[in-house]
């Protein structure tokens, strides 16, 4: 059978994971009496959740006399080690683009990643039924991108489909009354245009692990592309390591892959992507070859971790209430074996009870502390912290591309925030009353932005930002929070009475009846100083009636935190206790004499 290998590239919800579930769908792949109502590429919850690839996929079809296999990547720039890596692996791209939003800060990001790999592209108009959808403009505006990003003749050379992924239909014309249920305009110019993968069954085998996945039977299961030979269960290979070193191990399982079935096969040959186990720690970018034959391929590029933070036990009073693994032992197991699946992530020890993670965002961090939570782990999580360089005696920091959209009217109030925070605007366009500002930044600048950025577009702003580079450190002082916070100075149950007391005070971040503790964060003040409070104060009662008192005290709604916003906003003597029903912030030093004096002599 005939091969083609490709990978799905797109910005954020512009619709590749909703377009690879329908091409499933309509390829024949499945039988006529398989229930494909809930075929989704993306199978963890927390990627339903948030409407996002995390985990690059892979998954095959077959059509006509051809196996196409498609990589679904992740669209957001935390993860795009992947998407780099994954262009090792395919021949083509189907560039996805939305027909309104046209191209975004990911859409270069990913774009580069494909042209600088020498692949085809094939673009795809998403969202034409859109009432807003502006195909011709997009194309040109992608065929800008192409130019900018220095691509070649025969990739500028590019065909272009039109699709509504949601609604199952595609043409090959902008006209939106010519779509037609399916895909096989789509599926035919994969066939036409995308070459078939270069490799010799009969040249002696070379397989490159591309990306990582995990079970507790087989260990480490490395993802990549035979480019040379064939390769057999049971057969003994060399593994080319990355320190230079070789280990000889036997293949115990091969992997396929067809429609959302990961199949077990006894062999594969140039040109497969397949899954191998049986080296415990395979790692992405190293060789298997044939003993007698150690041909080494050039080692994958994996990208280095921009942000840092520590992940210890909970050391709170309510420690132990809410979850069940709780211990030292327990955490930094479960650390270690996030890092057998996801090589841009690090673990080291900072002291006996936590652990200095870094990782590429603060997506990357908090996706992981949140699969934690909901496994049942208490933990104590700091304020992430960038990671700096040092180039002959010159410090650097990782800058960022910054694009935002925002209504005209709070354009003004986004500038003046961002020129706080060491940001250079490279470019301001007025698009329908949305105005489209690009942003050089320095990464720091980013922690704690988000939620300002909201407050401050009153909930109508876009942003998106994408790691660009190294650069001197800039000479500016943020990424800490200017108000100060409201802290509990007893432990117990919250009053509305209490509460209702301080609401000139500041905003809350806790309704009545909730439990607190002493040096926990219950709200912010309108002030730059902390303030301790105490929250638990009933009312005095008395067996006099005095007029009024029958009123009801009514509440403003308390602040909601979630675990995204608790990271953002904590300061560098904070917390945030994570544990599977509760998200607090709290003080590093719970005492409220304690923190008083070392607030004094700092």
């Amino acid at each position: 059978m005939k091969k083609r290998n490709i990978a799905i590239i797109a910005h954020v919800d512009h619709g590749k994971t909703t377009l690879v579930d329908e091409i499933l769908k309509s390829s024949g792949t499945f039988r006529d009496n398989e229930d494909t109502s809930n075929i989704s590429m993306d199978v963890n919850p927390l990627e339903h959740e948030r409407g996002i690839t995390i985990l690059a996929k892979t998954t095959a079809i077959n059509y006509k006399d051809y196996r196409i296999n498609i990589l679904d990547t992740p669209g957001h720039a935390d993860f795009g080690g992947e998407v780099e890596r994954i262009m090792n692996m395919v021949d083509g791209v189907l560039l996805v683009v939305d027909a309104y939003e046209g191209t975004m800060p990911q859409t270069r990001f990913v774009l580069k990643k494909a042209l600088a790999a020498g692949v085809k592209p094939i673009v795809v108009i998403n969202k034409v039924d859109k009432p807003s959808a502006r195909c011709k403009e997009v194309v040109d505006e992608v065929l800008e991108l192409f130019m900018d990003l220095g691509a070649s003749d025969d990739q500028l050379d590019f065909k272009v489909v039109y699709a509504s992924a949601i609604n199952g239909t595609s043409s090959l014309d902008p006209d939106i009354s010519t779509q037609t249920k399916g895909f096989s305009g789509l599926l035919d110019y994969i066939i036409s245009e995308i070459p078939e993968p270069k490799g010799d069954p009969n040249y002696h085998l070379q397989f490159q692990p591309a990306l990582l996945d995990y079970n507790d039977f087989v260990g480490r299961i490395g993802i990549g592309k035979v480019h040379n030979g064939v390769i057999k269960v049971g057969q003994n290979v060399s593994c080319m390591r990355l320190d230079g070193t070789v280990k000889q191990f036997r293949i115990q399982k091969l992997f396929g892959y067809l429609g959302l079935k990961k199949i077990e096969i006894d062999q594969a040959e140039a040109g497969d992507i397949v899954a191998v186990a049986g080296l415990s720690d395979i790692s992405v970018g190293e060789t298997l070859c044939e003993p007698n034959n150690l041909d080494a391929l050039p080692i994958l590029h994996i990208d280095e971790p921009t942000l840092q933070m520590t992940i210890g036990t909970n050391s709170s009073p309510f420690c132990g209430k809410d979850g069940k693994l709780l211990t030292a032992r327990k955490i930094e197991e479960r650390l270690i074996k996030e890092t057998q699946r996801d090589v841009s992530l690090r673990v080291a020890p900072n002291d006996a009870e936590s652990w200095i993670v870094s990782g590429r965002g603060e997506l990357h961090l908090g996706i992981l502390i949140e699969n934690m939570r909901r496994e049942g782990f208490e933990i104590e999580v700091s304020k992430p912290k960038v990671i700096l360089k040092e180039e002959n005696g010159v410090k650097l920091e990782p800058y960022e591309e910054l694009q935002i959209e925002c209504p005209e009217d709070t354009v003004g109030n986004v500038i003046e925030e961002l020129g706080h925070r060491g940001a250079v605007m490279d470019s301001m366009n007025n698009i329908n009353g949305q105005v489209r500002l690009i942003y050089n930044i320095p990464s720091r600048g980013l922690i704690g932005f988000t939620t300002n950025f909201l407050t401050l577009t009153k909930g109508y702003g876009i942003i998106n930002h994408t790691f660009k580079e190294y650069k001197e450190m800039a000479n500016v002082d943020v990424g800490e929070r200017t108000l100060g916070v409201l802290v509990s100075i007893d432990e117990g149950k919250t009053t509305a009475y209490s509460l209702g007391g301080l609401e000139d005070r500041g905003i809350m971040f806790v309704e009545p009846g909730i439990d607190v503790y002493e040096g926990m964060i219950v709200g912010e003040h309108t002030r730059e100083n902390d303030l301790a409070v105490n929250v638990t104060k009933g009312k005095n009662l008395t067996n006099i009636r005095a007029a009024g008192s029958d009123h009801t005290v009514v509440l403003k709604r308390p602040r909601p935190i979630s675990l995204e916003y608790a990271l953002d906003y904590i300061n560098s003597d904070e917390l945030v206790e994570v544990t599977p029903h509760f998200i607090r912030l709290r003080k590093r030093i719970l005492n409220t004499q304690e923190r008083k004096k070392f607030d004094s002599r700092n």
